[in-house]
């Protein structure tokens, strides 16, 4: 069974590792935490296995339906009663709310006598840099983040280019729920173009966006950074409106640091095709 955040299990030798923190990762304290669950679904015999062959499929489905649902994996391993599962909810709330649909649902009622061995913790995201393994789930994150495939298609065309200077991602337990990216920007002196800002929908409004950015600054130094977004949010991170000549121009684009008043800016060629 496929999973949901990239990886694919092929009869348990696949395994997620989620494990410490990567050395130069940026931890985020997220406003309450997401729920992990770790485990195994044992089957006592064949008659147990067919029960979870029949009824897996759905859940798993309605599952990842789930608004709160950031990952939910399910996989066989080399002994066919055994599946191995791998979830991620939002919330506290998140991980209620699947508890109280699976209770009533047909895998509910039908899979009692399976036995469970589930480890359940909080787990908080961190930020690092992206790495070549990422490409397919950051794609996914940004459809969800964006409801289309448009800032897809840039991320990918800035790195085909090689015009990805900074592309960070947040990750928790294996799985990717938001990305900030930096490009050159032509100007008077070296500059940068921030975008796109994402952030998994399920997790929009607890401070990840902001770390996001920060860490961006952050990684920019000195350079002057433009933005092209809701001024009354970028405000906070020292942007103000730019007095710059681009096909951007207007109240939505703004800068943090100095470029001279009027001066002509170009952002890298992916942005012309967006």
């Amino acid at each position: 069974m496929s999973c949901s955040c990239g990886h694919d299990h092929h009869g348990g030798h696949h395994h997620h590792h989620h494990g410490a923190m990567p050395s130069g990762a940026v931890p985020v304290t997220l406003n309450g935490p997401l729920v992990a669950m770790e485990g195994r679904l044992i089957c006592a015999d064949a008659t147990q296995m067919m029960v979870a062959l029949s009824l897996l499929p759905d859940h798993v489905g309605l599952s990842r339906a789930e608004a709160g649902c950031l990952r939910f994996d399910l996989w066989q391993d080399d002994d066919p009663l055994i599946w191995h599962l791998s979830e991620l909810f939002a919330s506290e709330e998140a991980f209620a709310a699947h508890q109280a649909r699976t209770k009533t649902s047909e895998w509910g009622s039908g899979s009692g006598d399976i036995r469970r061995d589930f480890q359940r913790s909080h787990v908080e995201p961190w930020l690092r840099s992206e790495a070549g393994a990422d490409a397919g789930a950051l794609d996914g994150l940004l459809a969800a983040a964006f409801g289309g495939d448009a800032e897809a298609r840039l991320v990918q065309a800035l790195r085909a280019d090689g015009d990805l200077t900074q592309s960070v991602v947040a990750e928790a337990a294996g799985c990717l729920l938001g990305h900030v990216a930096l490009s050159p920007l032509t100007a008077d002196r070296g500059a940068f173009a921030l975008a796109p800002v994402a952030v998994h929908p399920a997790v929009q409004g607890r401070g990840l966006g902001k770390a996001l950015v920060e860490q961006a600054l952050d990684r920019a130094g000195d350079a002057p950074v433009v933005v092209l977004g809701d001024p009354g949010y970028y405000a906070r991170f020292g942007f103000r409106p730019a007095d710059l000549a681009s096909p951007y121009a207007g109240p939505h684009l703004q800068i943090r640091g100095d470029l001279p008043a009027g001066s002509v800016i170009a952002h890298a060629r992916a942005f012309a095709a967006l």
